[in-house]
């Protein structure tokens, strides 16, 4: 019969591995990949998690589930979201959902795909990125999206980076903040389909009244000229 240690004392350790295990299933279902949870489990219960039983672990997933729900995030469709999570595990979920996650080539591939694009610089952000990333001179339209374009997603997380939760159109800090971090858009200047560049000399960060007002305002022209004023990265193209 399994015993384990009792279900109250998982330590913050523990909660991480199970997360980083959680995001990494949920990064592969998202990118079309095959997951096994029974595999996945029974490495945990092999490493990190040795000690707690399958049904504790796959309960803990289900925890995750939950979480990520009350979060707006996404969520692995396998695992139903628990009824019933304790304040402070979901205190500790929280926190190691928060903490930065390994990064991996595919993390900084570029997509069309606007959820896995968000994915993935929300990712990149949890870390300084040193250096400007070079971007894509031509990003390149798809069909299979809605004819949306191939992005980077470094270029978003680093073009946030640089605006330090203020809008670079406004100057005002941003008005609400999404999983932990304040909610700015990017914005591409030039805009993709008049062959702008997915590149930081063509990307601000902007609060989404100032998005907006780039698209639909009267002022929107003389407003962009603005930005290439204020915003000194910026190069006309």
């Amino acid at each position: 019969m399994d015993t384990e240690k009792s279900s109250s004392d998982w330590s913050d350790a523990e909660i991480q591995a199970a997360v980083d295990a959680y995001l990494s299933m949920l990064s592969r279902e998202q990118n079309g990949q095959p997951i096994n949870k029974a595999h996945e489990n029974r490495v945990l219960r092999e490493g990190a998690l040795a000690g707690r039983t399958k049904s504790s672990v796959e309960f803990r997933m289900q925890n995750i589930s939950t979480v990520l729900e009350g979060l707006g995030r996404k969520r692995i469709e396998g695992y139903k979201p628990a009824k019933n999570v304790g304040a402070n595990v979901a205190k500790s979920i929280r926190e190691a959902l928060n903490a930065p996650q390994p990064l991996t080539p595919e993390d900084f591939a570029p997509t069309a795909d606007d959820t896995l694009l968000e994915q993935r610089a929300a990712k990149l952000e949890q870390q300084p990125i040193k250096d400007e990333p070079k971007g894509i001179e031509k990003p390149q339209q798809t069909q299979s999206n809605g004819k949306s374009f191939v992005r980077d997603p470094e270029v978003r997380a680093w073009v946030r980076q640089q605006a330090k939760g203020k809008c670079e159109g406004c100057g005002q800090p941003a008005p609400f903040e999404k999983s932990g971090k304040p909610f700015l858009e990017v914005h591409h200047v030039k805009h993709l389909a008049q062959d702008g560049s997915d590149r930081p000399s063509n990307a601000v960060a902007l609060c989404p009244n100032c998005h907006r007002r780039c698209h639909h305002s009267s002022d929107r022209d003389e407003f962009t000229a603005s930005l290439y004023l204020n915003v000194k990265r910026l190069k006309p193209e």
